[in-house]
């Protein structure tokens, strides 16, 4: 019987493709940690625990409650355990973000144990999430970072090009929202799906101003997510019921804990569900069982993250019938993979424009650290 022997974590620097630019930060480069969870057999497992001040861990955090905490839990015991494991992880007082990357990479050795790739494996071990149809790919939306309306029209006619057929726009408080949709929408034509996510921007006044002069201008949005401070509740619904487009909480709702007053306030109609808020895929599944049950809609997401950590997230998706999107829209919210200039692994998902390609091996797929990160300057070295 495999059992757990080792936890290598192996904090990256990688940089982007260009400037990510929201309400909340701006950056050109990736910090993230990977985790690599090895067994007595000489498998591994992979997971990620993104770095910034949305998830709200530093470096160093990461890698000691990594070691301190979260390491004992599964150190000496057998993969098999996978159940009672995953509840340990998740009961750990710890950051969410930093217990998503074991928890992911538990997950990833398990499949590899079994020989199933992750997404079903995860189809297979929460039946209570499974789609009724399981697909190997997911169509993702791709994010446009915060800019001057004439930038925004340029960036999203340049990923229209390229296959991408949902596009959400991030926005600002101090750019002119409707603008620069304006601009977008006229750029891509009326075929293209918009989003719009204001990563709590506005007051609730000023949210249902800016959304209402959108529907006014023909913008025609998909939805619009997260528009004021993730702890006002009332202001959210007040939001809701003001505007025409369907409003997803994204930072009110970190785990499933968080439904309750959601729903008390009626305040958003759908959930963006991310590892890294929730603590890896167990929470995960809890919160989308929870979230379906109550009759909300679901679409997966993740932070800005290597494709270890959003590969974990389009695995959680097509297991539960999302490849595809949900009714009515198009796309989950999987494209941070494509910011790293250079990839962090060798193997894992794959993109072909919107459309994430799943592994058909074991688990991720993911062979180990990209060949080429140390010719690129990037250290490698685990911590």
């Amino acid at each position: 019987m495999a059992t757990i022997t080792a936890l290598d974590l192996h904090p990256l620097s990688l940089p982007l493709t260009g400037t990510f630019s929201t309400a909340v930060r701006t950056s050109s480069v990736l910090e993230t940690v990977l985790f690599r969870l090895q067994d007595s057999d000489g498998r591994s497992g992979w997971g990620e625990t993104p770095v910034s001040r949305v998830t709200g861990v530093s470096t160093a955090e990461v890698l000691t409650r990594a070691r301190q905490d979260l390491a004992p839990l599964v150190i000496g015991r057998p993969v098999s355990e996978l159940d009672s494991l995953v509840r340990r992880i998740a009961a750990a007082p710890v950051p969410s973000a930093v217990r998503m990357g074991l928890d992911c990479a538990l997950h990833d050795l398990a499949a590899v144990t079994v020989g199933q790739p992750l997404h079903r494996f995860l189809a297979a071990t929460y039946p209570q999430v499974a789609g009724s149809k399981l697909e190997d790919t997911v169509l993702t939306d791709m994010t446009l970072s915060a800019a001057e309306p004439e930038a925004l029209a340029d960036a999203a006619t340049g990923w229209v090009q390229k296959g991408f057929r949902c596009l959400k726009v991030k926005l600002r408080a101090d750019l002119d929202a409707v603008a620069g949709l304006t601009a977008v929408r006229a750029a891509v034509g009326p075929d293209v799906r918009l989003r719009v996510d204001a990563n709590q921007a506005y007051s609730p006044d000023e949210a249902v101003r800016v959304l209402n002069a959108m529907a006014d201008a023909g913008v025609g949005l998909e939805l619009a997510e997260q528009p004021v401070a993730a702890g006002n509740w009332a202001g959210l619904a007040r939001v809701r019921a003001a505007v025409d487009v369907p409003v997803m909480a994204d930072e009110s709702v970190q785990g499933e804990r968080d439904l309750e007053p959601l729903l008390q306030h009626r305040a958003a109609a759908l959930v963006n569900l991310k590892l890294a808020k929730a603590g890896g895929i167990y929470p995960a599944v809890r919160l989308l069982a929870a979230a379906r049950g109550h009759g909300l809609g679901v679409l997966v997401g993740c932070m800005l993250e290597s494709t270890v950590g959003a590969g974990a997230g389009a695995a959680l998706a097509a297991a539960a019938g999302l490849g595809t999107g949900f009714p009515g829209r198009s796309g989950q919210d999987l494209d941070g993979g494509l910011w790293p200039a250079v990839p962090a692994v060798d193997g894992g998902v794959r993109y072909v424009g919107p459309v994430l390609h799943l592994p058909s091996v074991p688990g991720q797929g993911i062979t180990g650290l990209h060949t080429g990160l140390a010719a690129a300057g990037i250290r490698t070295d685990p911590a």
